[in-house]
């Protein structure tokens, strides 16, 4: 939904490196390696080190994600569909199908659930009513939601809503639970209903807090569900509705939305898809929404992703003083090529260059943009197989595709 769910990874001679960011997971080295992915979580999606001079000095940054798009496609990817911007020029990229019963083209314009890029959104929202001054960032969780963190040694009180916006509440991740993991990955019920409070029940009982809160970042869903439930017990109205009228009508985001029950994704779309240790392919398409909310269940385009991510980072939708904080960034890897705002993750490529940017992974859906400061600059890419495993070859080669891209611009 994650993670970026997009961190970005020195290169190596090893094909199997340590991750460049997320909680605290090391995977193990090797050319094989695959690493369990928490839904919609903040992942390494292992970007590694550009193309050499000589192999990109011929190449576009559109031939160059064009490339990555193949690559994934012969991974094993249904399809795979990328957008490079430069001021006003765009250019799209396709590979493989949108459906495998049809075998239409994918489309660069179809609708794909954005996943953990739904936090951004949700930030910008409470970002807004700070600068509205119905809240503080420094205001704490029991201030908002009197009890709704206060169990198995957690307390709401010593949480604030800055701390569920930048990871550092040392809240626990609800999606581990086999509760709730299960059906999800098995998609056995799209339309199961969780509340909020319940997924945050959940998460509590995972373990009992392993640090204090502020003192390190450590991604969690739960962070956002929280955040969520504080937008409707500031507003009144639930998330949905006020991204929808903060955000998704003024930018005139027509392909984008935020399903709250209905699990059917309508217009033209890609189809998602999982295969993951056997050789069946399941369509996924259909898949439960309210597992996610305010973490991770929108849905959208490349144009309309673009388009918020490029009036977001100028400032079209926040104030100045809450631009700062947007910016304000916690470190999410050791190595300072990763580091965290409030909805947002800035990143160093390997080429040298600083992006902004996030990532979504979802059942059967992954993609990844990456914006300038300016927000002239733009590259996002999507897939239509996720299987909630990271490290895959194919997430390797798209993910690579698209720094190189970004790179060259």
């Amino acid at each position: 939904m994650s993670m970026l769910d997009t961190l970005a990874a020195r290169p190596s001679t090893d094909t199997g490196n340590s991750p460049a960011g997320g909680a605290d997971r090391r995977p193990a080295p090797g050319p094989k390696r695959r690493r369990w992915l928490l839904p919609a979580a903040v992942m390494t999606c292992l970007l590694l080190g550009g193309v050499g001079p000589a192999n990109a000095a011929d190449k576009t940054p559109a031939d160059l994600l064009r490339a990555g798009a193949e690559l994934g496609i012969a991974d094993g990817y249904p399809g795979v569909i990328g957008m490079v911007r430069q001021g006003d020029t765009t250019e799209y990229v396709r590979a493989g199908v949108g459906d495998l019963s049809t075998k239409v083209p994918a489309d660069p314009k179809a609708k794909f659930r954005i996943g953990s890029n739904t936090k951004a959104f949700t930030a910008t929202v409470l970002l807004q009513l700070v600068g509205e001054q119905r809240l503080s960032l420094d205001d704490t969780v029991a201030r908002w939601l009197p009890g709704a963190v206060d169990a198995n040694g957690y307390d709401g009180t010593r949480i604030t809503v800055r701390q569920l916006l930048n990871h550092t509440s040392g809240l626990p991740e609800y999606s581990s639970s086999a509760q709730i993991a299960g059906p999800y990955l098995l998609n056995s019920n799209p339309r199961q209903t969780w509340a909020p409070q319940t997924l945050v029940d959940v998460a509590l009982s995972q373990r009992a807090p392993n640090s204090v809160p502020g003192e390190k970042f450590g991604y969690a869903n739960t962070n956002y569900v929280l955040a969520g439930m504080i937008i409707k017990a500031v507003t009144g109205a639930d998330a949905a509705k006020e991204i929808t009228r903060r955000i998704i009508e003024p930018l005139g985001l027509t392909d984008t939305g935020y399903p709250t029950t209905d699990p059917v994704i309508y217009g033209n779309h890609l189809r998602g898809y999982v295969h993951p240790v056997t050789f069946i392919t399941y369509d996924v398409t259909v898949s439960d929404v309210q597992i996610f909310g305010p973490a991770g269940a929108m849905v959208s385009t490349l144009d309309d992703l673009a388009a918020f991510g490029r009036a977001l980072l100028t400032g079209k939708l926040l104030a100045p003083a809450q631009m700062t904080e947007l910016k304000t960034t916690v470190p999410a890897n050791s190595s300072g090529t990763s580091a965290y705002g409030l909805g947002i993750q800035h990143l160093q490529l390997p080429c040298g260059k600083w992006g902004w940017g996030h990532n979504g992974a979802v059942l059967g859906y992954f993609s990844t943009w990456l914006t300038s400061e300016d927000g002239e600059k733009q590259v996002l890419h999507a897939n239509n197989e996720f299987h909630m495993m990271g490290g895959t070859k194919g997430q390797l080669d798209t993910g690579k595709a698209a720094v190189d891209a970004f790179c060259a611009l």
